[in-house]
C-alpha cells in the first residue's frame, strides 16, 4: 500500500504564500510520508528516531536537517519530540540565492545531504549548540510572526526571516564536526567555487584540489551526490546563466557565449540546445524579446 503525500493546498495558506511554519511540542505519531514540498526541520526539544525509508538514525535537540517532497520519512522512539517544521515551495520562491550559493554550508545542507541520505548510509547532520538554537529561534519566531499576521508586507518580512533562517544553517553548518559532514563541505566548497567563477576557465584539478581528494574519487563522490559530473553540472550552471541574459540583455549570442564562460559561440548554442532543446535564438524567441 502506498504511503501518503501530503498536499500543498492542505498545509499552505490559500493566498498561496510559498512558506509556512508549522509547531509540534511534541511531534504526534503521523507515519510514514512523502510532501509535495520540501521541509526544514529543527529539533527543539527530547528525542526521538528518524526514519527515511530503510534508514534510521537519532535525534536530539539542536539537529537541524532539510527534507526533499518527494523523501518519505517518519518519527519513531519520541520521548518528547518538538520540533519546528518550516514548509516551503522551492519552485515558488523565486529567491535570489547568488551570494547565498557561495556558501558551502549552504550546499551541504540543502542540496548534498538531502541526495546524500537518500542514496548512501550518511550519519553527519548539523547540530546546534543552545545558543545556536536559539539564535536560529529567533528568526523562526519572526517568520511565525509575519506569516500569522499577515500584515501588508508580510510577503516581503517573511521572505527575509526564511532567508535569515537558510543564511544562518548554511553558516553552521560550515562549522560541523562530523566526518560525513565535512567531506559534504569538502564538495560544497568546490560547488561554491564553480557558482563563483563558473564564467572562468575551471579544470578537474582545481576542483579536487579544493574538495582536498583525488580527481577520481571527487567524480565519483560529486558524481554520487548530485547525479551529474563536475563538468556537466558546469555546463549546466553557464547554459542558466545564458539563458537569464537572452531574457534580461539584448547582447548578441556571441557575447553572452564569452561572458558565461564559453569560448566558442558555436559550442555554447550546442551546449545549449542540448540542456534546454532549443538554440539561443530560438529561446529569447520564445521568451519575446527576439528584436
Amino acid at each position: 500500500m502506498p504511503h501518503p503525500t501530503l498536499k500543498r493546498k492542505d498545509w499552505f495558506h490559500p493566498d498561496g504564500f510559498p512558506i509556512s511554519v508549522e509547531r509540534r511540542e511534541p511531534q504526534a505519531p503521523f507515519g510514514l510520508h512523502a510532501h509535495e514540498f520540501a521541509e526544514i526541520v529543527i529539533i527543539t526539544a527530547g528525542r526521538g528516531v528518524h526514519v527515511t525509508g530503510t534508514e534510521t538514525y537519532p535525534l536530539n535537540a539542536g539537529d537541524a536537517f532539510v527534507i526533499g517532497g518527494s523523501r518519505q520519512h517518519d518519527y519513531h522512539s519520541m520521548e518528547n519530540l518538538c520540533l519546528m517544521n518550516i514548509l516551503f515551495e522551492p519552485d515558488k520562491l523565486n529567491l535570489r540565492t547568488d551570494d547565498l550559493r557561495t556558501l558551502a554550508g549552504y550546499h551541504a545542507l540543502f542540496t548534498l545531504e538531502p541526495t546524500w541520505r537518500k542514496r548512501h548510509q550518511f550519519n553527519g547532520r548539523l547540530r546546534l549548540t543552545s545558543s545556536e538554537l536559539s539564535a536560529v529561534m529567533t528568526y523562526v519566531e519572526a517568520l511565525e510572526a509575519e506569516l500569522a499576521s499577515r500584515k501588508s508586507g508580510f510577503k516581503f518580512m517573511a521572505t527575509a526571516a526564511f532567508m535569515q533562517i537558510v543564511g544562518y544553517l548554511s553558516r553552521s553548518y560550515a562549522q560541523a564536526k562530523h566526518p560525513d559532514s565535512r567531506a559534504l563541505l569538502r564538495i560544497g566548497a568546490a560547488i561554491s567555487h564553480l557558482e563563483s567563477n563558473y564564467q572562468e576557465p575551471i579544470t578537474l584539478d582545481q576542483l579536487a584540489t579544493i574538495a582536498h581528494m583525488s580527481n577520481r574519487n571527487f567524480v565519483r563522490s560529486f558524481q554520487a551526490a548530485m547525479g551529474s559530473s563536475p563538468i556537466a553540472h558546469l555546463i549546466q550552471l553557464r547554459v542558466n546563466r545564458g539563458a537569464s541574459l537572452l531574457r534580461r540583455t539584448e547582447q548578441t549570442v556571441t557575447e553572452i557565449a564569452f561572458q558565461v564562460g564559453f569560448g566558442d559561440s558555436n559550442y555554447f548554442t550546442r551546449q545549449f540546445r542540448k540542456v534546454l532543446g532549443v538554440t539561443p535564438g530560438q529561446y529569447r524567441q520564445q521568451q519575446g524579446l527576439q528584436k
